[in-house]
């Protein structure tokens, strides 16, 4: 009776030394990661410093003279003014993108009359850069929102549309013949097998075309906008504010990484049953 009593507490505290251990690691995996993030950016401030030392505030704007004038710019509502409409924009046009671009790759990747309908027009249109068209979306839609809308919704729709196709003739042969074999319509095998096995494909066919609108607003706000980031950029060259075009760019940058760990983020929350690894 004393040994099984000594032996109880004995294997009560090992089982719990595996929990303590693997949250320490997470722990440190995380203070690492987070380690790692804020030495590549001192680095990268690092080295921008130097460039604006060597080249000087005529080509290149020090990290304080970038900060400098985000804050001007912040106080007189440009630059806030500025992101909002590209964000409007960007969001609108790559949303339809996503909307329109799904149904269409599911059908092209299923049904192979409408694979070869559709075919020549996505292999032709996906290779014309949306910039060539700014001057005819101008001319067609005006200088309102519709034609930078439209330009985004171009960007986006092959790109999700491409991707989508891509899935849905990626799927398992085995797995369509064993869904009707077990007398699964074309509709459920669509609904619990393609689709499943396609979002994926979709999600990095999303991902990439949000890309690809940051790409495109640049060029459409700087033809015809009065607000927006590519118009900030624009504007600034105008004047000579090296500063103000350095705080256009990374505006973008942080902006579309924002973006992109929130559709990460929600990818993983919801669509991770079906293999949403981002």
């Amino acid at each position: 009776m004393t040994i099984t009593t000594a032996e109880a507490p004995v294997q009560a505290r090992t089982s719990t030394r595996p929990r303590r251990t693997k949250g320490r690691g997470g722990g440190g995996q995380a203070l690492r990661t987070i380690g790692l993030y804020a030495v590549a950016i001192v680095v990268g401030l690092g080295v921008w410093q130097l460039l604006a030392v060597k080249y000087g505030p005529s080509l290149v704007a020090s990290p304080s003279q970038t900060l400098s004038a985000a804050r001007e710019l912040a106080a007189d509502g440009t630059l806030g003014n500025s992101v909002i409409a590209s964000s409007r924009r960007i969001l609108i046009g790559w949303g339809l993108g996503v909307l329109v671009g799904t149904p269409v790759g599911l059908l092209i990747g299923q049904i192979r009359i409408v694979r070869l309908l559709l075919e020549p027009y996505t292999e032709f249109f996906r290779f014309i850069p949306p910039v060539a068209f700014v001057t005819l979306a101008v001319v067609w839609l005006g200088i309102g929102e519709s034609s930078k809308v439209v330009l985004i919704f171009y960007t986006a729709v092959f790109i999700v549309t491409l991707n989508t196709s891509a899935g849905v003739m990626a799927v398992s042969e085995s797995k369509l013949r064993a869904a009707a074999s077990l007398g699964a319509s074309r509709r459920q095998i669509l609904q619990r097998v393609v689709l499943p096995s396609t979002v994926p494909y979709i999600l990095t066919g999303a991902r990439l075309a949000m890309g690809n609108s940051f790409l495109t607003i640049v060029s459409a706000e700087i033809v015809a906008a009065q607000v927006g980031l590519g118009s900030l950029i624009w504007t600034s060259r105008n004047y000579g504010r090296i500063d103000w075009v350095f705080v256009g760019i990374i505006t973008l940058g942080i902006l579309g990484l924002v973006y992109d760990r929130i559709l990460r983020v929600i990818a993983m929350r919801v669509l991770y049953k079906y293999g949403a690894k981002v």
